[in-house]
């Protein structure tokens, strides 16, 4: 069941989303000056914020019309900002800049039938699958970025990793990248269905 929204705009889960905004950009600016292992501890403390503000408005009753739609919104940001910037350090990274399009892709797919669908009264909340991937593309960030800090310490960026790493950075970003591809399958086909009902 979805949580009565609120027109209360300023509480916590609001105020953690806009943290979890201004460490998002932390992280962008981390990351091209090569501080890998600071733009990871941010990265991990902003994506923490999202399990805990979803958690306080649903325990609370704090969900609000513009946590709604700011939520997701940084969601994406931080996600798709994050992908880019580590894309823009391939093959360093392990993420390749064809990964970070198709990451942008499927949230900007989602995003426009999401406003489609809500726009004509249904309820579009995110899947498990979708939350799923949320999880692996948050993985696939923390283990890119320890790349890169390895690689950076070491000096050559042609060293081998440690064979948990590399294990770690390949499956993660691997993964990401087919439950990205698969949830907005899902969304696509949950979409279709609820739409074919509405036009009957």
């Amino acid at each position: 069941m979805t949580p009565q929204s609120s027109n209360t705009i300023f509480n916590v889960p609001n105020v953690l989303t806009t943290a979890r905004f201004l460490l998002s950009i932390v992280v962008f600016v981390l990351i091209p000056f090569g501080q890998y292992l600071a733009a990871m501890i941010v990265f991990l403390i902003a994506a923490s914020t999202d399990w805990i503000d979803g958690w306080w408005a649903r325990k609370f009753n704090q969900v609000t019309k513009l946590g709604r739609i700011f939520d997701p919104f940084v969601d994406k940001i931080i996600i798709c900002g994050t992908f880019i910037f580590l894309a823009a350090e391939w093959p360093s990274s392990g993420i390749a800049p064809w990964m970070a399009v198709v990451v942008m892709g499927r949230e900007m797919l989602v995003t426009a039938i999401r406003s489609e669908i809500e726009g004509r009264g249904g309820d579009f909340s995110a899947k498990t699958m979708g939350k799923l991937k949320m999880l692996f593309q948050c993985a696939a960030v923390v283990a890119s970025l320890l790349a890169l800090h390895h690689f950076q310490a070491a000096g050559d960026s042609s060293c081998a990793l440690p064979t948990w790493l590399s294990w770690s950075l390949q499956t993660s970003v691997w993964l990401a990248v087919i439950l990205t591809i698969y949830s907005g399958l899902e969304y696509v086909v949950a979409a279709a269905r609820i739409l074919s009902r509405q036009d009957r």
